[in-house]
């Protein structure tokens, strides 16, 4: 197979140095090109380019492209374009050498690199459930108009795009699929009644029995927000109703997601709780290459397979973002920019982990949805969100 040039956003986060582990089993395979990385880890995205000697790097300010030039030349490596702030996030996106866009950053600040890359007519390798959630149906639009391809990187959604491939293909999803059965593991709360998850505390939040991921995500996952962002993120890449979107709690996350067909068939795709699985599938999309990497699942080993139906009561998060799936505006977008803000408050100890549903009900009643919003509206209702969320936690 042809040489991969790997673009990455988000590359010293948890799906972006998972990415890179991937890129350093295959080095005859894929090529890293562009990286890009937050503020909060610049040593640890100067020993990535080191090792993988990207032609272009993007960092959110001037003092941390300081930081990596001084790096750069300490090891006397080769020169690097170093770009800043949205400008070097939507450099990265649009690398004329990449055919690969890992979208690995968390929240909106996705959104317009995503966009960017979709314009090239690139593979997106999604990470960033929030372009979806926030701007799902322009994503469509332009990746169809532009021809880009969409590859989905979260577990849940890499099962399904595998199962419905068949489908997928010969554009048959509308008349073959009964629903989908989007799985999730219920989180560390999931046993625990709703009195007890009143008085939860910022590290119960983050045990998260299954998966190793980010802070904020882990929140997500401990409300089920996690999960209704996932359901709004099926609705956009898979062209479903909400009503054929179904939530199954499965604690031991083995099968990451199945589709049921209208012939009572269930196909699904089963791995290890190891994200490492569908960013190598995104990676070599639409070819299935072998990887020592990638960690095996051996069925003999497993004791019981479990499945339930969510508490919307105890979980009213997963409730508020069904409600936002059916409808085609900007409500998603006003959801995930306010829940963005709420649970930096609860990380930070300035509110209770029950007083993050309540605060985002509050922001939704107060917004005025707007029908098919365009990226401006997109940019305004999340400003908006984020502004109102601040404001109702003060009230």
């Amino acid at each position: 197979m042809d040489l991969k040039y790997v673009s990455i956003i988000g590359s010293t986060g948890s799906i972006g140095t998972q990415t890179l582990d991937i890129a350093r089993a295959h080095r005859e395979q894929l090529k890293v090109c562009a990286l890009a990385a937050g503020a909060k880890n610049i040593p640890l995205l100067c020993e990535q380019i080191k090792e993988f000697a990207p032609t272009l790097i993007a960092v959110p300010d001037q003092s941390c492209r300081e930081q990596v030039q001084s790096f750069v030349k300490a090891h006397k490596l080769a020169p690097k374009e170093i770009v800043i702030g949205e400008e070097g996030l939507i450099a990265v996106a649009e690398h004329d050498e990449a055919t690969v866009l890992v979208t690995a950053v968390v929240g909106f600040m996705g959104v317009k690199p995503t966009l960017a890359a979709i314009r090239k007519g690139k593979i997106i390798a999604l990470a960033n459930k929030e372009t979806m959630v926030a701007a799902g149906h322009l994503v469509v639009e332009m990746a169809a108009q532009h021809k880009a391809t969409i590859v989905p990187v979260d577990s849940e959604h890499s099962a399904i795009f595998q199962s419905l491939l068949p489908s997928l293909e010969k554009g048959a999803v509308q008349q073959e699929v009964e629903k989908i059965l989007l799985t999730g593991s219920g989180g560390p709360f999931r046993t625990w009644s709703k009195e007890q998850m009143g008085s939860a505390t910022i590290s119960d939040a983050l045990k998260h029995p299954n998966w190793s991921m980010g802070a904020k995500i882990t929140i997500d996952s401990a409300t089920l927000m996690n999960k209704g962002l996932e359901v709004i993120e099926a609705r956009w890449l898979f062209n479903l109703p909400v009503e054929k979107i179904q939530v199954v709690i499965h604690p031991q996350s083995i099968l990451h997601s199945a589709v049921e067909f209208v012939d009572g068939s269930i196909v699904g795709q089963m791995g290890l709780p190891d994200m490492r699985l569908p960013i190598h599938y995104a990676l070599f999309y639409p070819d299935r290459v072998a990887s020592q990497r990638v960690p095996r699942l051996s069925l003999s080993a497993i004791r019981a397979l479990t499945f339930e139906e969510p508490d919307l009561e105890r979980f009213p998060c997963l409730a508020l973002a069904r409600e936002a799936a059916a409808v085609d505006d900007s409500k998603a977008c006003v959801l995930n920019g306010a829940n963005e803000i709420v649970v930096d408050s609860f990380l930070k100890g300035e509110i209770k982990f029950a007083d993050i549903p309540r605060n985002l009900e509050r922001v939704l009643d107060e917004h005025k949805p707007i029908k098919s919003p365009t990226l401006e509206d997109i940019l305004e209702c999340d400003r908006w969100a984020r502004q109102r969320a601040r404001l109702v936690m003060t009230a």
